[in-house]
């Protein structure tokens, strides 16, 4: 994990001890799914929870249990289970920038200066790990803070060939998300972007994953706010009801509200959250707000509240309001670790590439050709499980 000492690494880190010692399954989407009656572990191969073994990078060399105390996702009882295990991980050494994020920073930085040299550490960790672990597969997932977008169209980024020549020029427009996204490419492991960051959707890595059959996916995890937008405006729509405008304001005080109270890393946020949407309804919302805004009491206790405005039969005004008291993390976490075992997964089958089935776990899927992705949740998810169940051994 990228950010493992951010509060959904951290958290997704005390799940997973906890489940080994026996706790709830709750919140995981796919714990307890069945395909022919047995369990999804056995009759496709993925990797059961408990068997996930963590490491990862992050700006603060903190362990993971002073990590989890400034949090505060855990509670005192979780904390007490699981923190002998967490005092046991510290992040390694990240490869950071912050011209490219400027509100989150840390003195453990890899001695790298140059992207190559980057690049280079990254990998070497990687290798470092899959050994010391005897890893059966590897994926890595970026759980770090938002970054500001680079300039989509930098030569650089447009073939793997001119991202090579980039690297070894120390080009800037090559971002802290890509460089890890290109180390994991290179060495045959699944990348995961769980951020709102540019990375793998480049279409030089995007060529790089296809060439080495590598398996992709991203980006922005969908959790809260925008998850209840995917539920909503179909149901809306298959109701033929207009929707006039949509305001959405979320407030939060984790790492992650830091990170996005700088405008360049809010504006990458607006990006993904703002084009759901549209796609969905079939139409353009002309009063479609999103707030994102900084509140540090907060903490990890996220509240997204929108106010929806709607039109229906004989030109009659309706609204709907809806507010959502999410925890951030405890939304994020199971994610990631379910987006691990699917990537994995996808490796097994020798599946490389942008994986288009996992596009149910973020706000902007990636597409292998650019196009506009599939929003709504509930199509989604069909097209996951049927990934996932027509892989399935003894059909």
């Amino acid at each position: 994990m990228v950010g493992l000492g951010g509060a959904v690494a951290t958290t997704a880190v005390a799940g997973l001890d906890l489940l080994r010692a026996g706790g709830d399954t709750a919140g995981l989407p796919l714990a307890g799914l069945a395909v022919d009656g047995r369990p999804v572990e056995a009759a496709t191969g993925m990797v059961e929870y408990t068997d996930l073994v963590v490491g990862g990078w992050d700006l603060d060399g903190s362990d993971l249990r002073k990590a989890a105390e400034q949090h505060g996702v855990l509670d005192h009882h979780q904390l007490a289970q699981a923190g002998p295990y967490l005092s046991s991980v510290t992040p390694w050494p990240a490869a950071g920038d912050a011209d490219f994020c400027r509100n989150v920073t840390g003195g453990n930085v890899v001695l790298a200066e140059t992207r190559r040299a980057q690049v280079d550490a990254v990998r070497a960790d990687l290798v470092r790990f899959r050994e010391e672990e005897r890893l059966d597969g590897l994926v890595l997932v970026n759980l770090a803070s938002t970054e500001r977008w680079p300039d989509p169209a930098a030569p650089a980024l447009q073939s793997t060939e001119a991202f090579e020549a980039g690297l070894d020029a120390d080009d800037r427009s090559i971002t802290p998300s890509m460089v890890y996204a290109y180390a994991a490419i290179a060495e045959g492991v699944g990348y995961v972007n769980f951020t709102p960051s540019l990375a793998a959707d480049v279409p030089a890595l995007v060529e790089l994953a296809e060439r080495h059959g590598v398996p992709v996916a991203g980006k922005d995890g969908k959790t809260g706010q925008t998850m209840m937008k995917t539920v909503l405006a179909p149901a809306f729509r298959s109701r033929a009801l207009t929707v006039e405008g949509w305001y959405s304001t979320n407030i939060l005080g984790n790492r992650d509200g830091l990170a996005l109270d700088d405008p360049a890393s809010l504006q990458s946020k607006l990006q993904t959250k703002g084009s759901v949407l549209d796609s969905i309804l079939g139409y353009p919302v002309e009063d479609h707000v999103v707030r994102i805004d900084y509140y540090r009491p907060r903490g990890d206790q996220k509240e997204a509240w929108d106010a929806i405005d709607l039109v229906g039969f004989l030109g009659q005004r309706m609204q709907v309001k809806v507010d959502f008291l999410c925890r951030d993390s405890i939304l994020a976490a199971p994610l990631a670790i379910e987006l691990a075992r699917l990537t994995d997964l996808a490796q097994q089958r020798g599946q490389g590439g942008v994986q288009t089935q996992l596009g149910w776990f973020f706000k902007a899927p990636m597409t292998p050709d650019g196009s506009t992705p599939e929003h709504a949740l509930h199509r989604q998810e069909r097209v996951l499980l049927d990934w996932v169940t027509t892989g399935a051994t003894g059909r």
